[in-house]
């Protein structure tokens, strides 16, 4: 019931969290002879970056976000950093140090933004980490990263499974909101409406739940419906505009 309790008040009951975590499992408990690595994938705003840190904190994960400017070099930096190991100076004796702590430590690495990593073909660095460590490696991107892994067959058939990320439901949308406006009732017509606006992407959720929250704070109301609210939902139209 504690357990139940204290779940309520994270972002485990998520669909998309959920689904991850079961792919970390899944990637984690696998058989000896089966490949460790694994993609979760889809549209910006689904919730994946929840997701990976979510399941980094119940996993103790190593995850890194890669950005647009990163190069190999900064890559093993960066997942060394996270480590806690100062790095070598070359990209090669990096690669070694991951793989090493990998090893020893059996700790998943999850590498965010890895679509970056497939434009800028730097991919088969992480492959030469997971080879070396044999260790569960899981690559987050966006929707067309498991095409994009195909050009990169060593890769791509070292992946035990991919699993894309679901629009948020309804369901989704009430969680947040006790995350989003502690204190504030949200009546099911304006739940709705939110829900409706942001069309599945889990960051408008969000950002229409602190405008609600915010609303009612200026308005001093303990609870909202959608005739209370004054502000704008966030959408994928322009301001202003129905």
């Amino acid at each position: 019931m504690n357990q139940e309790l204290k779940e309520d008040k994270t972002i485990a009951p998520l669909g998309n969290v959920s689904t991850f975590m079961a792919l970390v499992k899944s990637v984690v408990n696998r058989a000896p002879d089966l490949p460790g690595m694994a993609c979760f994938y889809g549209p910006p705003g689904y919730g994946k970056t929840f997701s990976a840190t979510y399941a980094a904190n119940k996993y103790r994960a190593y995850n890194v976000q890669v950005k647009s400017v990163w190069t190999r070099k900064k890559l093993c930096e960066e997942v060394l950093k996270d480590m806690g190991i100062k790095p070598e100076k070359s990209i090669a004796a990096m690669v070694d140090q991951i793989a090493e702590e990998l090893a020893t430590s059996r700790r998943p690495l999850i590498i965010d933004e890895a679509d970056f990593l497939i434009a800028k073909s730097m991919i088969e660095v992480v492959r030469d980490i997971y080879e070396s460590a044999h260790a569960p490696v899981i690559l987050i991107g966006e929707e067309t990263m498991p095409d994009n892994l195909k050009k990169w067959e060593r890769v791509h058939n070292r992946m035990l499974d991919m699993k894309r990320a679901q629009p948020a439901n309804l369901t989704d949308t009430k969680h947040l909101a006790k995350l989003y406006c502690p204190g504030v009732e949200v009546a099911g017509d304006l739940l709705g409406a939110i829900h409706e606006a942001a069309t599945g992407c889990t960051r408008r959720i969000c950002v229409s739940l602190a405008r609600v929250r915010e609303c009612a704070g200026t308005l001093g109301l303990k609870s909202m419906a959608q005739a209370d609210f004054t502000g704008e939902l966030s959408s994928g139209r322009n301001p202003g505009r129905l």
